[in-house]
């Protein structure tokens, strides 16, 4: 996979969010060391080219809505309650 610095950093990041648990955009960004860059980790995690591979998923608004997701928030909903049956 080829990114940016940061969207690599992003995609790690995620990578450690364990299933069935979900973390906003600011809190990836202050596990990536830049607590200021909310709106860049959205972009990086919204250019991650192997959704379910690397959890875009599971990157949810500050504020508890679903957000955004390439596939829709229907499909983002459907995987977390899938992940919720599976690992909780």
């Amino acid at each position: 996979m080829s990114g940016t610095h940061l969207q690599i950093s992003v995609w790690r990041a995620l990578l450690e969010i364990p299933p069935a648990k979900v973390v906003s955009y600011a809190q990836v960004a202050s596990a990536i060391g830049n607590p200021k860059a909310a709106r860049a980790v959205g972009l990086a995690v919204g250019a991650n080219p192997v959704a379910l591979m690397i959890p875009c998923h599971r990157v949810i608004q500050q504020n508890g809505k679903l957000g955004g997701y390439h596939w829709g928030e229907t499909c983002k909903q459907a995987i977390h309650v899938w992940e919720a049956a599976r690992y909780e």
